[in-house]
């Protein structure tokens, strides 16, 4: 149940040093967490860490809980990307994943050599050996990157990330504002939509531009009125 994709897919974000771009202040390292609800039910609370490294160098984790119903299975899926924030964007440089069970259907262990363009390693039980795409995410630094976009003042129309030994795009666009009350506070928030052709699967990211861009809400649905599960936000701690 608690996919490595699903179960982290919220997050997103103090560059310094020589070479770091002039927007680098507004991004923040962070700690967070959610409720993941699962067709009406609560089934797992998500926690994300974002730490900066040494210049350009950042580290996003994610690890996820059952609660709940999300007890009865096995998964207990954790992730984590190394990536750099350069003026270029976003580049992973590893990625690993583990959902907490003895199969491997669902484990990621990818190195992104960026001065080679290529990328190696395992992921999703597929041997990794390709060249490397311009612009390609793993399933966390595509978050970071999303972040990275909005906080430059654009509004990305599409990323590729990693599925298996392949690549997917997903295309991106802004799909208007709300409000949320939320334990944090009442906040306004600017919705995101992304998306893979063909599949009949949207996912709405609230993003809150008074916080850095970190989502307070992560939706996913199928067809138009079907939601698959639903990420609410319980707490943030940001870098001020």
């Amino acid at each position: 149940m608690l996919h490595k994709r699903t179960a982290s897919v919220v997050g997103l974000l103090a560059l310094c040093g020589i070479g770091a771009p002039a927007f680098a202040d507004e991004l923040k390292p962070f700690d967070a967490s959610y409720t993941w609800i699962w067709h009406g039910m609560t089934v797992a609370v998500s926690s994300l860490h974002l730490e900066h490294q040494e210049g350009n160098k950042w580290v996003y984790r994610s690890k996820s809980d059952p609660r709940g119903m999300g007890r009865l299975f096995s998964e207990r899926p954790v992730q984590e990307s190394v990536l750099e924030v350069t003026d270029a964007g976003v580049h992973p440089l590893t990625y690993k994943a583990d959902d907490g069970t003895s199969a491997t259907k669902r484990d990621a262990n990818v190195t992104f050599d960026w001065e080679h363009n290529h990328m190696t390693g395992v992921n999703e039980d597929a041997k990794v050996d390709m060249p490397l795409p311009p612009g390609v995410q793993d399933d966390l630094s595509v978050q970071i990157a999303l972040m990275v976009e909005l906080l430059r003042g654009h509004t990305p129309d599409k990323f590729s990330l990693l599925s298996g030994n392949s690549v997917r795009e997903y295309r991106y666009s802004k799909d208007g504002e709300e409000t949320l009350t939320t334990p944090i506070g009442t906040i306004k928030t600017v919705i995101y939509r992304s998306e893979k052709q063909y599949s009949p699967r949207v996912t709405r990211f609230w993003c809150a531009p008074s916080l850095g861009y970190i989502p307070l809400r992560v939706q996913q649905t199928k067809g138009k009125d079907d939601i698959e599960w639903t990420m609410q936000v319980q707490s943030v701690k940001r870098e001020p």
